[in-house]
């Protein structure tokens, strides 16, 4: 199954990158390996995960305190927010209706 990252979504992963990048190198991949780890996890199973809210799901990371929201579309997982799990619940919830023009990715 693919995936697309809303943009605003895509955005705060490159943030969290930049964060870790900031205090070691190492750091930043062993957070991206996390990221792709969960997106294969929630391609794999994508009804697996909690729902936090109607058709909106979070599976949290290993290692690291985020949890990716998303939705399942028609053929592709919409993922919402890459989230650090001490922000404020909620502040993703206005991206549901924006559907992005993002190229789709497949893992």
């Amino acid at each position: 199954m693919k995936y697309v990252f809303h943009p605003t979504a895509l955005s705060e992963y490159g943030e969290a990158v930049n964060f870790y990048a900031e205090r070691r190198v190492e750091l930043a991949q062993a957070f991206i390996n996390a990221i792709e780890d969960t997106i294969f996890r929630i391609i794999q199973s994508p009804n697996r995960w909690a729902i936090v809210e109607e058709n909106i799901r979070r599976c949290l990371t290993r290692n690291f305190p985020y949890g990716i929201l998303y939705t399942i579309e028609e053929d592709y997982i919409l993922i919402l927010a890459v989230m650090h799990c001490s922000r404020e619940p909620g502040y993703w919830k206005e991206r549901v209706q924006e559907k992005p023009s993002g190229e789709e990715t497949e893992l």
